[in-house]
């Protein structure tokens, strides 16, 4: 009894001192163990600024992201709190591996690039460039790969190393291309070549080889301008390569060309043309017309909050017109056609695509070729930035995201090709005859004018029953984050 009494006094006592140390501020001793667990918690300067872009990411796709609806992890409510959201983004081993797992499985265009100068560059049309514009096919039966040259840039080291249209190749730096290393070997900054053409569907290889170098290059997309004189009507000819903005006076000037000549009809070669700004399609489109200045030539579809917020507030801004004059305010050149002829393969994408679409419900497209990529979503830059701009964009690091953010449909509310646009005239590139651009003999050429001169008597000559057989991998373009990419130059106006 009195051991039970003793241990009680004890116990009072000690949650009396207690009680007193806390009262008077009387110092403990601290247990090192939360310390020790702060320390562990705390980033290096590295991951912090990994954290940053992963930060930057997320808040990024959460808010504009076409898709997002798309990703249960992107839903506004996902994160209890900040520490859950942290933690989530902690558990990625980069901000790529988290990109990639935040996008839906409709998007196979959306990307995240660690340089944004770099990407800056290839919407002004700068890049490295060995000169060769090249598709890639497959051997049957193999898992051989060649390489075809669809066209030379001028003035590169393809130019000085004599290569032409048509030309095959088989190696690079003595190896076989194949589908496991192509990747790896056509993406060195110089290699060389063997040289080898087509004949009677078969590859023969000689004993040259070329040497390329991947210089800096600028690219003009205006690449074959031509006005033809042929039974009393003047067809012009425009091979177009690329929709990138910096480039639209020239695009102007050629239109000027054909304008002060008299065209008549007018041929647009889009075969190798994967894309580019929406303005720059808007502009084209206004200039093959010019009769529907101020009347809609495409609508956008965002994702629901921001399409939701757009219709509220600027309905303006999901409309984009036939306009007059370009962005600098230089008049546009039109033609006012009601017809036009647009040559295609499947590498013909995105803003390619748009000007197919958006022209369709005004005058006549007659679309020439194979069915194109199915490419009708468009991107914008994001920058690590408050709203998104490159203004006040943080030092810290130079990511910045191109997310799909809409959906391009025409005046007709058509949009979701996901098969692409199919051609009124199909006819495919035969690698025993490629032709030469802008020779009026070249097979796709020459098909858009035996139409425009109503010359359906010739078309035997394009019904070639045997042609070169392959499967085609992709092309030169492909290895740039651009490839097949179209973008907006409007900044979106950002909701609260």
């Amino acid at each position: 009894m009195k051991k039970n009494f003793l241990l009680l006094l004890f116990l009072t006592s000690l949650f009396s001192f207690n009680a007193c140390s806390e009262d008077n501020d009387i110092p403990e001793e601290v247990d090192p163990a939360p310390e020790q667990e702060q320390e562990e918690t705390e980033l290096t300067e590295e991951e912090r600024i990994e954290l940053e872009v992963k930060n930057f990411i997320y808040r990024g796709l959460n808010d504009i992201y076409l898709y997002k609806g798309d990703v249960p992890e992107l839903a506004d409510e996902y994160f209890t709190n900040d520490d859950a959201q942290t933690e989530f983004l902690s558990d990625f081993s980069s901000p790529e591996i988290l990109f990639n797992s935040l996008l839906s499985n409709q998007d196979e265009f959306s990307y995240l690039v660690d340089d944004y100068e770099e990407l800056e560059n290839q919407f002004d049309g700068i890049s490295g460039a060995t000169g060769i514009q090249f598709g890639l096919g497959l051997l049957s039966g193999t898992n051989d790969l060649f390489g075809y040259i669809q066209y030379i840039l001028p003035e590169t080291s393809a130019e000085e190393e004599g290569l032409t249209r048509g030309t095959v190749f088989t190696e690079v730096d003595g190896e076989q291309l194949t589908l496991s290393n192509y990747s790896e070997l056509l993406t060195r900054d110089s290699f060389t070549i063997n040289i080898g053409y087509v004949e009677d569907n078969t590859i023969f290889l000689t004993d040259d080889t070329a040497n390329l170098t991947d210089d800096f290059y600028t690219m003009n997309p205006v690449f074959i301008t031509e006005v033809l004189e042929m039974e009393g009507r003047k067809i012009g000819y425009l091979m177009y390569n690329s929709f990138i903005a910096n480039f639209d006076e020239e695009l102007n000037a050629a239109f000027a060309e054909f304008k002060s000549e008299g065209v008549t009809d007018l041929v647009l070669d889009l075969r190798y043309n994967g894309g580019g700004s929406v303005n720059t399609a808007t502009d084209l489109a206004s200039m093959i017309t010019g009769q529907f200045e101020g009347e809609v030539f495409s609508t956008e579809e965002w994702n629901e909050d921001y399409q939701e917020y757009y219709e509220t507030f600027s309905p303006d801004f999901l409309v984009n017109e036939f306009d007059s004059e370009l962005s600098d305010g230089e008049a546009i050149n039109s033609l006012n056609l009601s017809e036009v002829y647009i040559l295609t393969t499947q590498a013909t994408a995105s803003a390619s695509e748009l000007i197919i679409n958006g022209l369709t419900p005004y005058i006549n497209v007659v679309h020439i070729g194979e069915t194109t990529t199915g490419k009708f979503q468009a991107s914008v830059t994001l920058y690590d930035s408050p709203t998104f701009d490159d203004e006040n964009r943080n030092d810290d690091h130079t990511y910045a995201m191109q997310p799909l953010v809409l959906k391009m449909a025409n005046r007709d509310g058509y949009t979701d090709f996901i098969d692409g646009l199919t051609p009124d005239i199909t006819i495919t590139e035969d690698l025993n005859n490629l032709g030469v651009l802008g020779d009026p003999e070249e097979p796709f050429l020459a098909r858009a004018i035996d139409e425009i001169l109503g010359r359906t008597q010739v078309e035997s000559r394009m019904m070639i029953q045997d042609k070169f057989q392959f499967k085609q991998i992709g092309e030169s373009d492909m290895f740039k984050p651009t490839y097949q990419k179209m973008y907006i130059d409007k900044t979106p106006v950002i909701k609260d």
